[in-house]
């Protein structure tokens, strides 16, 4: 067994200093969260991780099935926020998804933000969290918060124009079966 580990930061943003701009290039549009999307929700996590690192570290979004168990997981959450979870859908269908939640320390937490590979560096992924982060917000949040992995720089960075600072640097630990 081989053990990899990876950096992660936890990054954090206080809402009271925020301003909202969740705006969608031309031809895209918002769906918010209904029950009957979960699956929506759950495909788009898949497609959109299946082949990132974010799977290596996350195993579960790396299969069909897990995705749809942490969507549910995320659903059944006590913190579930509605408000702060989204599709984004263009002509040819749904291509980016994000879900929000409450921590039972009161800061709103951003799930996961997917983006199909096919629609990024269009703004849809900075679109999401300033939507879930107005949703945060009009809940009445003052923080927010989420964790990257810091071998995704484009995310770190995206967050990092959004607002977002480091708070705290982690590391996970993943086994496997290849040396």
């Amino acid at each position: 067994m081989a053990v990899t580990y990876f950096k992660r930061f936890r990054m954090e943003l206080d809402l009271s200093s925020w301003k909202p701009a969740s705006d969608l290039p031309e031809g895209y549009f918002w769906r918010e969260w209904s029950e009957n999307l979960l699956d929506l929700h759950a495909e788009i996590k898949f497609l959109s991780f299946s082949h990132e690192v974010d799977s290596q570290v996350f195993p579960i979004l790396g299969d069909r099935w897990g995705c749809q168990r942490l969507m549910r997981e995320i659903r059944l959450k006590p913190g579930f926020l509605p408000q702060a979870t989204w599709l984004i859908g263009c002509d040819q269908g749904y291509c980016a998804t994000i879900q929000g939640v409450v921590d039972r320390t009161g800061f709103g937490s951003i799930q996961n933000v997917a983006v199909l590979p096919g629609y990024r560096r269009k703004g849809l992924g900075k679109a999401l969290v300033s939507k879930a982060l107005e949703g945060f917000s009009n809940y009445g949040l003052r923080k927010a918060m989420l964790e990257v992995t810091a071998e995704n720089p484009n995310a770190v960075r995206m967050y990092r124009d959004l607002g977002f600072t480091k708070a705290k640097t982690t590391y996970k630990a993943v086994t496997s079966d290849w040396v």
